[in-house]
């Protein structure tokens, strides 16, 4: 295994101390780098997260309050890092945010907006504000995205919609900073047992899913998610660019009606 030493690199991960976001910094503080992570008000326990990197003997993040739907707060971010980094090196946009819709009349316009300000702008606005603070754009930049826009998740309909922009603008970022060096891709991750997968769908979709045969070693880890997100900006895979990563085992290929057809089937024959 070739050893990914990122130590002199500065790294921001945007919703990063709880979920795919803090498993992602693990692995990148792990590696060597300066991991700065923004955080709202009262959802980060500061010293039980930096005893997880203490703990693996990591280099220990910068913490700092930012709502990356708030201009002023993106300055004052961009001023706190650069009085201790003269770059960025990777930009992983991971906040997410939507309601849950239940019914049609849950379909809000100014809703929806604020779903796009926090779940797909913040990849554009950040890396704008990175180039206008720093002088240049970052090397690596990550969108995390998920499989809603192409899959039916009950009450996911805003996030799915966020998705599918921030998918979208990824690819034209990709060709706008070509010329700059960088590269810009999504991971669209599949299902991952986080807090927030839970506060959607609970755990009785995981329940669900064991007892229609699809088994633990088809749901992905957080910490799966931040090992592939570290290898995309290693420098191993530069070549890469504008894409959609889908990282699922392969999970939606084998989900499907034939699928549960052949399960039906096999159970018959054996009972």
């Amino acid at each position: 295994m070739i050893p990914i030493d990122l130590s002199g690199k500065n790294i921001l991960i945007t919703g990063g101390t709880q979920g795919i976001g803090k498993a992602i910094a693990l692995q990148f503080a792990e590696a060597g780098a300066k991991v700065f992570l923004t955080y709202k008000w009262g959802t980060a326990d500061s010293n039980e997260l930096l005893a997880e990197f203490k703990g693996i003997g990591a280099t220990i993040p910068e913490l700092i309050e930012a709502d990356v739907s708030v201009d002023e707060d993106t300055d004052s971010l961009m001023a706190s890092i650069e009085s201790s980094a003269n770059s960025i090196d990777v930009f992983i946009s991971n906040v997410g945010f939507a309601p849950q819709i239940n019914t049609l009349d849950d379909y809000k316009k100014r809703s929806l907006f604020k779903t796009f300000e926090y779940s797909s702008w913040p990849l554009i606005e950040y890396t704008k504000r990175i180039k206008g603070r720093f002088g240049s754009y970052p090397r690596h930049i990550v969108g995390i995205s998920s499989d809603g826009p192409d899959h039916f998740y009950r009450g996911y309909d805003y996030v799915s919609a966020a998705k599918a922009l921030l998918e979208h603008f990824s690819k034209y970022l990709s060709m706008h900073l070509l010329p700059e060096g960088s590269r810009v891709n999504i991971m669209r991750f599949g299902n991952v047992k986080t807090p927030s997968f839970n506060a959607i769908f609970g755990e009785a979709f995981f329940e669900y899913a064991r007892q229609n045969g699809v088994t633990e070693e088809f749901f992905l880890t957080p910490q799966e998610c931040g090992k592939a997100v570290l290898a995309l900006c290693s420098g191993l895979m530069d070549a890469i660019n504008g894409q959609i990563i889908a990282v699922d085992y392969g999970l939606p290929f084998m989900d499907n009606l034939m699928m549960r057809y052949i399960r039906s089937t096999d159970q018959t024959e054996t009972s």
